[in-house]
């Protein structure tokens, strides 16, 4: 079993930084057989998760550490589209998604470190539409989880791409069950 850490923004961001640069030298320079869209809003492709995340981080992540930093009488958050990218980003290549991806991801981690967010910031709550109260902590939280998530639906995206090449090794292959 994994050992647990105890929330940390210096171990959170370390993360967030290295996120961009993991996806960078694993997808750049692929060709798009093992990275285009296929539209399938069900199994997205690296394409897809890419810009899946350009668009948390304009519209999801930093806006709502806003929200709750302003503790403003309105601490709702708008509902977020988690299939926005289906639509928006058609026309770009993936190493122009990884590129914006870098950009966006470090002026946000830079705001982030900029707060020098506290135990008292990290406490403050807010409305998610669908969770109900949540905290600062748990969302920065879920943000480092969210990265980690894609990194692995990626990489098992990937993987099946070869599923029925591996031959009796499929049997070893723990990414392809």
């Amino acid at each position: 079993m994994t050992a647990k850490l105890p929330f940390d923004i210096t171990r959170s961001v370390e993360i967030l930084k290295q996120t961009p640069y993991t996806l960078s030298r694993m997808l750049e320079g692929l060709s798009p057989e093992w990275t285009a869209s296929t539209g399938d809003t069900e199994n997205w492709s690296p394409y897809d998760v890419i810009g899946h995340l350009i668009h948390c981080e304009e519209t999801d992540w930093i806006p709502r550490v806003e929200i709750i930093l302003a503790q403003g009488e309105d601490r709702k958050f708008v509902p977020f589209d988690r299939f926005a990218q289906f639509e928006n980003l058609r026309v770009k290549t993936l190493d122009d998604l990884l590129t914006e991806f870098a950009h966006i991801r470090n002026i946000n981690v830079e705001k982030l470190l900029l707060w020098r967010l506290t135990p008292d910031h990290l406490s403050l709550p807010c409305i998610h539409p669908e969770f109900g109260e949540v905290t600062l902590k748990q969302l920065i939280s879920t943000w480092v989880v969210h990265d980690l998530t894609h990194i692995r639906q990626i990489v098992t995206y990937l993987a099946a791409k070869y599923s029925e090449n591996v031959g009796p090794w499929k049997a070893y292959t723990s990414i392809l069950k």
